[in-house]
């Protein structure tokens, strides 16, 4: 199972629109995971049509229209792999502990927020994966966002994409 997981579009408001590797990467994947701020319930309709399965939460700039079609936490079983998505996590320090605690029996927690890409693991095995934004860097050096295999209930296969300038 292809994944491709994104956060912090703000489509229109910080981009016109997701750069074409990211288009071509969500029609090629089965799932899409977006991890909140959109901005725009347009572009949220665009991405559904696009994608083979959308998983999505709002973000703290999604206004209500996107707040009553998005959850705020969103669970799903991707082949066996147990993953929750979510927008903030918190600060950095004590993150892993406290989504430990916060999603406990998961293995995979998605989130965005920071637009920092992050790819660690608590010591309970979950694994704690931020794509970065592939329309807005802000401090770091690339617009990002991740593809992931999933095979037999695992994470085999995790690769942060550079979106190039």
């Amino acid at each position: 199972m292809r994944l491709v997981l994104v956060a912090d579009t703000h489509v229109p408001k910080r981009a016109r629109d997701l750069p074409a590797a990211v288009w071509a990467a969500v029609e090629a994947a089965d799932v899409v995971i977006h991890a909140g701020d959109w901005v725009d319930e347009p572009f949220l309709d665009r991405l559904e049509a696009r994608s083979a399965r959308l998983i999505g939460v709002y973000g703290n700039n999604d206004g209500p229209a996107l707040r009553a079609r998005l959850p705020e936490i969103a669970d799903a079983d991707l082949d066996g792999l147990r993953v929750s998505v979510v927008h903030e996590t918190g600060p950095a320090t004590g993150r892993e502990p406290r989504c430990q605690d916060r999603f406990p029996g998961r293995d995979l927690l998605v989130f965005g927020h920071s637009h920092i890409p992050w790819d660690t693991v608590t010591p309970a095995g979950l694994r704690l994966l931020n794509p970065g934004s592939p329309t807005d860097r802000r401090s770091q050096p690339y617009a990002t966002y991740m593809t992931a295999t999933v095979a037999g209930g695992a994470l085999t296969e995790t690769v942060l994409h550079r979106v190039p300038r």
